[in-house]
């Protein structure tokens, strides 16, 4: 099992979902800003409940600086967020292929922050490829190629693009260009709410296009 970014939150949602602390294999992070990392924290907390300690193996990629940011937490919180009960295998990535478990993970660097990494995970002939935060760039189109799904961040609507995020048409143009075979836009600030987010992203590609929500269970 594998979760992707942990914001704020996530424990709370994987639980209604079934998915308990000891559960995942692979923990993958795109950035370290605090909607994408804020409940890594908890999660190892959790991960030494006393009653039932994780015991599991675990796998934790993220871009670099991510070692350096675990340690700093190591120095604030001490053993209540260390790997005690549990092997921990953390890895900083940037470019390239490595297998974890059964799956082939292959990451891009992408336009964010100095080391912001997407994830192109496959397993059994089926690609997710996942953006995380990132504007558009050569490499995140790389990400997508041939995709079964793609999962592209969608920050703002249409006519408030910021540097570093996508709108709905530039998600658009690069599920097309990828050749992706079906988009999930995510990752939505409060102007999206009231916004038309599918009208202009089918303007730039026809394949199916899908608006994420919580608790949402799509299919590869």
């Amino acid at each position: 099992m594998v979760v992707i970014d942990m914001g704020s939150g996530t424990l709370e949602r994987m639980l209604r979902v079934g998915v308990r602390y000891a559960d995942p294999d692979v923990l993958l992070f795109t950035h370290l800003h605090p909607d994408h990392v804020a409940d890594f924290v908890p999660f190892l907390f959790a991960c030494k409940y006393s009653i039932n300690p994780r015991t599991k193996e675990l796998f934790v990629l993220g871009g670099k600086g991510f070692r350096g940011y675990y340690e700093g937490l190591k120095q604030v919180y001490g053993h209540w967020v260390r790997a005690e009960s549990f092997r921990l295998h953390l890895q900083e990535v940037l470019y390239g292929t490595r297998r974890v478990k059964d799956l082939a993970i292959t990451t891009y660097p992408l336009e964010h922050t100095r080391y912001s990494v997407g994830y192109r995970i496959e397993e059994g002939g089926k690609v997710l490829a996942y953006s995380g935060d990132t504007d558009y760039c050569q490499e995140v189109v790389e990400l997508g190629r041939g995709a079964d799904l793609l999962v592209l961040e969608c920050s703002f609507p249409e006519g408030r693009k910021v540097k570093g995020h996508l709108t709905p048409r530039w998600a658009g143009r690069i599920a097309r260009e990828a050749g992706a075979k079906r988009l999930l836009l995510t990752h939505f600030y409060p102007p999206c709410d009231d916004a038309d987010l599918l009208g202009p992203c089918r303007e730039k590609f026809g394949g199916e296009i899908l608006v994420a929500e919580d608790l949402m269970r799509v299919q590869v």
